[in-house]
C-alpha cells in the first residue's frame, strides 16, 4: 500500500515539474515575440562572444600537443602536460611569477582605491559646471589609445625629457628612468592609475547615485557632518559595489595588459618587467612555439578562475555580497 503511494507521489512530482517546464517555455516564447527587436539587438553580441571567445577555446588543446603549423591542431600528436612541465623547468618561471604578482599587488594597493577616492571627491563637489569639467578631464586618458600614453611617458622619462629637464634644473643628474629596473614597476602603476582612474569612477560615482537622499537627512538630524555622512552612509552604500570590484580585480592578479609592459621595458629592465604575458607573446611571436605559450596561458586562466571562487567565497562568507 506503501509503495503504490510513493509511486502515485512521484508520478504527480513528474507530472508538475513537466508542467512547471512547459510553462517556463511558454512564456519564453511569449517574451521573445513580445520584445523580439530587442532579441534582434542581442544577436551581434552573441555573434561576437561566439566567434572571438567561444570558438577559439576549440585551439587551446595545442596546449596537450606537440603542435605543428603544418600538421594542424588535429594532426599535431599528443603530449599530455608536455608543455606545461616545459614551462615550470623554465629559469624565468619564479621570475614571472613573482613579477606578475608584484606589479598586480602594486597595482591593487594603489590603482584599486584611487576611483574611489575620485568619486567620493565628484560626490562633495557642489559647483556643477566644475564637477562635470573635473569629471570630463579624468575620463580623457582612458581613450587615448595605450601607445601614445606609453609614447609620452617614454618621452617625460627620456634623459632629455621634462622630468629630467626639472631634476637638472634642481642640480640633480640626469637619469635615465626606463632602463633602471627598480623604477619600472612604479613607472607601469603611475602610468595605468592616470590612465584609468577617472573612467573606473564612473561605477562608483553610479553606485553613489543609487544612495537614498532620505539616509543623508537622517544623518543630518542627528548632528552628522559631511565626514561622518561619507563614513557612516556613503562608504556604506557603495560597499557592495567595491567587493564586486575586489573580487573581479583579484581574478586578475595573473594577466597584466602585455601592451602596456612591452611600450615601457627595456631589455635592462627584464628582471623587474618581465610577465607571464610577455613571456607568452614572445613564445607564441618571436619563437613560434605555440603550444607552450597556449599551455601557459591556460595555466594563467586557470588560476585566475581559482581566485575569482576564492575571492567570491570568502566574500559571500564575510559581507554577504559576491558574485554569485
Amino acid at each position: 500500500m506503501s509503495n503504490i503511494k510513493i509511486s502515485s507521489t512521484n508520478k504527480t512530482t513528474k507530472i508538475k515539474k513537466k508542467n512547471k517546464h512547459n510553462n517556463y517555455f511558454c512564456e519564453l516564447k511569449k517574451d521573445i515575440l513580445r520584445d523580439k527587436y530587442l532579441y534582434i539587438l542581442i544577436i551581434p553580441c552573441l555573434l561576437f562572444y561566439f566567434f572571438f571567445a567561444y570558438k577559439p577555446l576549440y585551439g587551446l588543446q595545442i596546449a596537450f600537443k606537440d603542435y605543428s603549423l603544418f600538421k594542424g591542431i588535429e594532426g599535431s600528436p599528443w603530449v599530455g602536460l608536455d608543455n606545461f612541465i616545459t614551462f615550470f623547468k623554465s629559469p624565468y618561471v619564479f621570475r614571472l611569477i613573482k613579477n606578475t604578482l608584484l606589479i598586480n599587488l602594486y597595482g591593487l594597493v594603489i590603482g584599486f582605491p584611487i576611483p574611489i577616492i575620485l568619486a567620493l571627491l565628484f560626490n562633495e563637489v557642489r559647483n556643477k559646471k566644475f564637477k562635470r569639467t573635473a569629471q570630463t578631464i579624468s575620463y580623457l586618458p582612458h581613450f587615448v589609445s595605450t601607445v601614445i600614453v606609453a609614447g609620452l611617458v617614454v618621452n617625460f622619462l627620456a634623459p632629455s625629457g621634462l622630468i629630467n629637464n626639472i631634476i637638472a634644473a634642481l642640480g640633480g643628474n640626469r637619469t635615465y628612468f626606463l632602463t633602471q629596473p627598480e623604477y619600472f614597476r612604479g613607472i607601469f602603476t603611475g602610468m595605468n592609475v592616470w590612465k584609468e582612474s577617472g573612467f573606473g569612477a564612473v561605477i562608483y560615482i553610479a553606485a553613489l547615485a543609487s544612495i537614498d537622499p532620505q539616509l543623508y537627512e537622517a544623518a543630518v538630524v542627528d548632528g552628522a557632518n559631511r565626514w561622518k555622512q561619507t563614513l557612516h552612509v556613503t562608504i556604506p552604500g557603495i560597499l557592495p559595489t567595491i567587493t564586486i570590484m575586489l573580487i573581479l580585480r583579484i581574478g586578475k592578479m595573473l594577466s597584466v595588459g602585455f601592451e602596456s609592459v612591452l611600450l615601457l621595458q627595456q631589455p635592462a629592465t627584464y628582471e623587474t618587467s618581465d610577465v607571464i604575458s610577455t613571456y607568452v607573446y614572445r613564445l607564441a611571436i618571436e619563437k613560434g612555439t605555440y603550444d607552450v605559450a597556449a599551455a601557459v596561458d591556460l595555466f594563467n586562466a586557470i588560476i585566475a578562475l581559482i581566485l575569482v571562487f576564492a575571492a567570491n567565497k570568502i566574500s559571500k562568507k564575510f559581507s554577504e555580497t559576491s558574485l554569485w
